[in-house]
């Protein structure tokens, strides 16, 4: 059976055997009839606050955060009908802010494919700026006694709008939301300590799980100190169509639209699998093999102890090179050996949680990366270069002796698969978010 596996902006055939292989993908939504009619009737009718227009006054200044370039939210669609709905809003009062968390600016030319050439000549668009700590205002201190910044543009702003899209999330539950506040426009210091190696270890701390979650509980509640924010999610299917708009009360709304997509991504199987091949969604998603950690969280979930991972990733910009991740793999011998050093807890480096993750997985299973990546990279990282999908996974198949079983996840974690649990035994994930 071909399964075609989304890989950077096109996807990988591959031929899997089908007495073998169960693909596992969300269960489709269609995309609304019209996406801009649908958009501003939340915005006139949101949930649990007032209507936007109502949230501004005369010369009040508005901050418009908006979702990087590793994001699928389409922005070149939703940013332009938003401004269009605040066309009272003097443009000049109006600044949109890139919610970059620790990620690296983007250019001119990304901007302007991101939110329209038209915008990005005509507004004040900022890239957040992570590092430069005279950005930011402080809120409080976090958990660990560490300084809550945000960037000011969001801190300072009379209006505060959050724009994002919901997904699954492998540490934070889900994506969108709070998120768009913390890590996507605080100091990397601020999200270093929400990131520590407990929080990310906590055992709610997955995929699904928002209320219960020490780590998106902590950002809620800093994110709740800034003040009102309006939020504006949308949630998308495989073709980026947009499926449904929530929009109001940063908290309630964002609650609503996880609801919606927990419904079509949670996906129970019945028994663990020998081989699971997983992509990371594709691009923008599998730019990095920073983002490709994401992809192998959702694979290992359903996967049995000692078994095969293999994650197609593009990474057309590396892992990035030079990154943080990519320096503290180059300075472990081994995945094992880092973890053990991040797990001491003396103190939270940048990007320790995507290698704290990855080598998680590795306790449990072989990992192998198909990418764009040199060899010499994917080693670096501890991790084994995959140089043909269907031959792997077949020599798997030979080594146990024709007898293993093989889960796809074409759309990677796109998708949260789970384990039913054996009667009177836990799920591996519960399919429900605690409250």
């Amino acid at each position: 059976m071909i399964v075609r596996l989304a890989y950077g902006q096109g996807h990988l055939p591959i031929d899997f055997p089908e007495s073998r292989t169960t693909v596992i993908e969300p269960r489709a939504h269609a995309g609304l009839s019209d996406e801009r009619a649908a958009f501003l009737r939340a915005l006139e009718n949101p949930i649990a606050a007032r209507p936007l227009r109502e949230w501004i006054r005369p010369g009040d200044r508005v901050c418009v955060s908006f979702s990087d370039i590793t994001r699928a939210t389409p922005n070149e669609r939703i940013i332009p009908w938003l401004l269009d709905h605040l066309a009272f809003v003097p443009r000049e009062n109006i600044v949109l802010l890139n919610q970059l968390g620790t990620h690296r600016p983007n250019t001119g030319p990304e901007l302007e494919r991101l939110l329209t050439p038209e915008v990005a000549r005509n507004y004040r668009v900022l890239n957040h700026e992570p590092e430069n700590l005279d950005a930011h205002r402080q809120f409080g201190v976090m958990r660990d006694g560490g300084p809550a910044w945000i960037n000011r543009h969001c801190a300072d702003a009379d209006v505060r709008i959050v724009t994002g899209f919901i997904e699954p999330h492998f540490f934070a539950g889900f994506s969108g939301g709070v998120k768009g506040v913390i890590p996507g426009v605080a100091a990397l210091r601020t999200v270093m300590s929400s990131h520590n190696a407990r929080n990310i270890g906590d055992p709610n701390a997955s995929f699904g799980v928002t209320f219960g979650n020490p780590l998106w509980e902590e950002l809620r509640d800093v994110a709740l100190r800034v003040g009102p924010s309006f939020l504006v999610n949308v949630t998308l299917n495989q073709a980026r169509e947009i499926t449904a708009v929530f929009a109001g009360d940063l908290i309630e709304a964002h609650r609503q639209g996880c609801e919606f997509v927990r419904e079509s991504v949670m996906q129970p199987q019945e028994e663990a699998f020998d081989v699971v091949v997983a992509t990371n969604s594709g691009y923008p998603l599998d730019l990095n093999l920073y983002q490709g950690v994401k992809g192998m969280s959702a694979g290992a979930r359903i996967l049995k102890a000692g078994g095969l991972l293999i994650l197609a990733c593009e990474c057309r910009e590396g892992v990035p090179a030079g990154s943080p991740m990519d320096q503290l793999h180059r300075s472990a011998r081994s995945a094992e050996e880092l973890l053990k050093r991040i797990m001491s807890g003396r103190e939270t480096q940048p990007e320790q949680w995507q290698a704290q993750i990855q080598a998680l997985v590795q306790r449990r299973a072989r990992v192998l990366v198909y990418s764009s990546l040199p060899e010499e990279v994917v080693r670096a990282c501890h991790l084994e270069p995959c140089r043909d999908i269907r031959e792997a996974v077949m020599g798997e198949l030979r080594r146990l002796g024709g007898e293993g079983r093989i889960g796809v996840l074409p759309q990677g974690p796109l998708t949260i698969p789970y384990l039913r649990p054996i009667r009177g035994a836990p799920a591996s994930q519960p399919p429900g978010d605690p409250r």
